[in-house]
């Protein structure tokens, strides 16, 4: 036996820990689970899983509200707001069972609770306890970002944890950040009969999406009532009479909005405080652990993955980089990261998702570039859900119309991202999709449909094409 407790220790119990936690018990390894606070980490408890539950209890009211529009009575919308977030708690325990303690021993894995702190490259405390392993995975996650303003934490304001745990609606809301936390809570809120105000210092919601896209959706929920502030700041915030007042900045001038509630969506910091990550010689930055194309950090038997590293702080993402981990630090098959191809969604209603470059991207880099744009209210199974707002954006690049990005902005665009992410993977190009067969009438053949105008387009623009496929036919026929 050598000096070591175990083989493998993994620091945190979000998505990329529990996934190299199995994957290391299921290989034969001694394997320790270090967790400071319950199993599942920010996706389960006030991320992905508690939002998609109350984005999709607001879609309900929406749709109720809607009832005429699919031929039905109007029927008045009543409900209590607490019985909503008591709903997202039981789907998050539903989820969790997943996720439990006892689950991961059954496997073998010493679940621990507590905070670890590093001693030297092998070891570390925790509880008082000191524990030798072989190699340490850091998958500590990330939490949310506070911003700088005088007064924000005096005056009092929520976050996406704070959200999950309110019992009453406020009448009114001010949204600081329109990234996606902020424009899918905006939203829900929104839809519940708060008055929302978005305040975003860009000048548009979604900077980093497509242009198209964030003005289609702006446009989209302005006209559910939501109030958008861009190229705004908030400078400082304070309490009067019972509200809250954001006194912020837009062109030089200040605006004043008075609120019940401030939600506060700009962005989030990598968790890295009380590892001790110097006694163990790894480097880290303001925006997470410094690690190489393997994932392993400064310190050759020390691994970290998931949003503690980022760039892409997304579930999925996470459990890539496990996944890529457990190839390197333990099965010992040198593998890279590959970020070339990251698709993600915004649960809004209606949803964006993205994969590959954009339109601004394709222009920075020189890429000579054609867009192909498809709207869904072209797509007969949108019309029949009555859910026909949006469109479809393929870019191509070269003569055979190489996939390089795809942006769709419509009904449940994150479930049909996945072919053109898998498209561009491969280096395919549309006539792949074109040529084939998708199931009739569903929304995935919005993108056959838009693959087609990438032919229809080089038959209408070349004259020399147009003749001679009609000389061929009538030759023919």
């Amino acid at each position: 036996m050598d000096n070591y407790n175990y083989d493998t220790v993994v620091i945190g119990g979000g998505a990329a820990g529990l996934s190299v936690a199995t994957a290391s018990a299921k290989l034969g390894l001694r394997t320790a689970l270090i967790e400071r606070e319950k199993l599942g980490g920010d996706c389960l408890y006030y991320g992905c899983i508690p939002s998609k539950t109350i984005i999709h209890s607001a879609k309900v009211a929406s749709l109720i509200r809607r009832a005429r529009e699919f031929g039905l009575n109007e029927i008045p919308l009543s409900f209590d707001f607490s019985k909503v977030i008591e709903h997202v708690w039981s789907v998050i325990r539903k989820v969790g069972k997943h996720d439990s303690p006892d689950r991961f021993r059954e496997m073998g894995v010493d679940v621990i609770f507590g905070q670890p702190a590093f001693l030297s490259r092998e070891e570390l405390e925790v509880n008082g306890k000191t524990i030798k392993s072989k190699r340490f995975i850091i998958s500590t996650g990330s939490r949310s970002l506070t911003p700088p303003i005088p007064g924000l934490k005096e005056t009092g304001f929520l976050s996406h944890v704070e959200v999950f745990h309110l019992k009453t609606l406020p009448e009114s809301l001010v949204v600081i950040g329109a990234g996606p936390i902020g424009m899918e809570l905006s939203q829900v809120f929104s839809r519940f009969g708060s008055r929302v105000t978005v305040v975003e210092m860009m000048e548009r919601v979604l900077p980093i999406e497509d242009e198209d896209i964030s003005k289609t959706l702006e446009k989209h929920l302005l006209d559910e009532g939501i109030e958008f502030l861009t190229g705004t700041k908030a400078k400082h915030v304070f309490r009067e009479n019972g509200k809250k007042v954001i006194v912020a900045e837009k062109n030089g001038k200040e605006v004043i909005l008075k609120t019940d509630e401030i939600l506060v969506a700009t962005g989030r910091t990598p968790n890295v405080e009380g590892l001790n990550l110097e006694a163990a010689g790894v480097q880290y930055n303001k925006k997470g652990i410094v690690v190489n194309e393997r994932l392993q950090t400064t310190s050759k038997n020390i691994w970290a993955c998931g949003d503690v590293v980022g760039p892409f702080l997304f579930t999925h993402m996470a459990e890539y980089q496990a996944g890529v981990v457990v190839r390197n630090a333990i099965l010992k098959i040198p593998t890279k990261v590959d970020y070339s191809v990251v698709p993600w969604t915004i649960f809004t209603d209606p949803e964006v998702a993205h994969v590959g470059i954009t339109e601004m991207e394709a222009r920075e880099k020189g890429i000579k570039y054609e867009v192909y744009k498809h709207h869904f209210n072209k797509v007969d199974r949108a019309l029949t859900e009555v859910e026909d707002k949006g469109f479809i954006k393929i870019i191509t690049t070269g003569w055979r119309g190489n996939i390089i990005g795809a942006h769709i902005i419509g009904p449940h665009a994150g479930e049909i991202i996945g072919e053109l992410a898998l498209a561009i993977k491969k280096g395919l190009t549309v006539k792949d999709i074109s040529s084939t067969v998708h199931v009739y009438p569903t929304l995935s053949l919005g993108i056959r449909q838009t693959t087609n105008l990438f032919f229809q387009r080089k038959f209408e623009s070349s004259w020399v094409i147009n003749r001679v496929l009609k000389f061929i036919v009538k030759l023919l026929n």
